[in-house]
């Protein structure tokens, strides 16, 4: 059992930056890829970037240059900053972890948090 947690969010002015976290926490064994997706009203949902445990990233065309994705395995956190932020990133954020859990050793799955509105004023 895996609970991800997200905080960030809110709102704010095109042009602003906004940070986002998600911090893991359950019968963690390990912790492989984690990453952000976010579905906007009526769209479907996107991956928005992600990091391997080795630190390869990913991500979106439309976010490259303006977000950065980072983790920190020993708090089982993933962060985003998100900077010079236009409308149209407006959206519902949501984190994702591929896990190893203890109770069940070998098997992965993915997690996911319940994600956090931001919103973008133009």
């Amino acid at each position: 059992q895996v609970q991800l947690v997200e905080s960030g969010g809110g709102l704010v002015q095109a042009g602003g930056s906004l940070r986002l976290s998600c911090a893991a926490s359950g019968s963690i064994f390990s912790i492989n890829t984690m990453g952000w997706y976010r579905q906007a009203p009526g769209k479907q949902r996107e991956l928005v970037a992600a990091v391997t445990r080795g630190g390869t990233t990913n991500y979106a065309d439309s976010v490259k240059g303006r977000f950065t994705i980072s983790r920190d395995n020993a708090k089982n956190t993933v962060y985003l900053q998100m900077s010079s932020l236009k409308p149209e990133d407006t959206a519902v954020y949501y984190c994702t972890m591929t896990v190893q859990t203890i109770t069940i050793p070998k098997t992965t799955y993915p997690y996911w948090g319940q994600g956090t509105q931001v919103t973008v004023s133009s």
